[in-house]
């Protein structure tokens, strides 16, 4: 079976502009974000890891360089496959607007109805990230695969392996810097873990609880 490590990365600042980021150039870890990479990176330091794959922006290929400082032989692979929602028109836009919008009912409530304006549909962007990791599968059987990406993308990937509808893919937390592990083989799936942030505790001064993410928060 492959095996695969489904991780989130680290915080940024740009959520404090209240837009939806999106695949926009310039979004980087923050303090906070670079120390939770730091401690993912030395969690997995130990991993039998064969490839690190990121989506290609700042924010996730620093949180993959994290782990890679950790496995010298591995280099961190590039994959637009796994890339962020294609948001179209909504990238970049304040979220308070967007919540104006009848669509924004849509994304929230229906969102295997919806598509963005000049992007793609989330149902779209469930079956091609759920097409990725039935390609790397294939590609890298009987291996172990760290993918950074997005919070959607994950949810959307461990809702489709659980069996849920997409439109309920918002009920799954996925925190940043988050480790979730999906095994898949030439059978059914097997979900090992969902959302796990032990190696964030440290970092934390008091225990915090699971905030509502708007949908593209990253």
């Amino acid at each position: 079976m492959t095996t695969f490590l489904l991780i989130r990365h680290a915080v940024n600042d740009f959520v404090k502009t209240g837009k939806l980021a999106g695949r926009l150039e310039g979004v980087r870890l923050n303090a906070e974000g670079q120390a939770q990479a730091q401690a993912l990176g030395a969690r997995l330091a130990a991993a039998p890891l064969d490839h690190i794959y990121a989506s290609p922006i700042e924010r996730t290929m620093e949180t993959a360089a994290a782990i890679a400082q950790h496995h010298p032989r591995l280099a961190v692979e590039a994959n637009w496959d796994i890339g962020e929602v294609l948001y179209g028109d909504w990238q970049g836009k304040k979220i308070a607007d967007l919540q104006r919008r009848k669509m924004w009912s849509v994304v929230q409530e229906y969102p295997s109805r919806a598509r963005f304006p000049a992007g793609e549909s989330l149902r779209g962007a469930q079956t091609r990230i759920v097409d990725a990791l039935e390609g790397f599968a294939q590609k890298h059987p009987e291996q172990m695969i760290a993918l950074v990406f997005h919070a959607d993308l994950i949810k959307m990937a461990l809702a489709h392996y659980l069996g849920m509808h997409l439109d309920v893919f918002q009920r799954i937390v996925i925190s940043p810097a988050s480790l979730s592990i999906v095994r898949l083989g030439h059978s059914r799936p097997f979900i090992v873990g969902m959302n796990d942030i032990a190696h964030l505790r440290p970092l934390e001064q008091k225990p915090k609880s699971p905030a509502a993410k708007p949908a593209g928060a990253g």
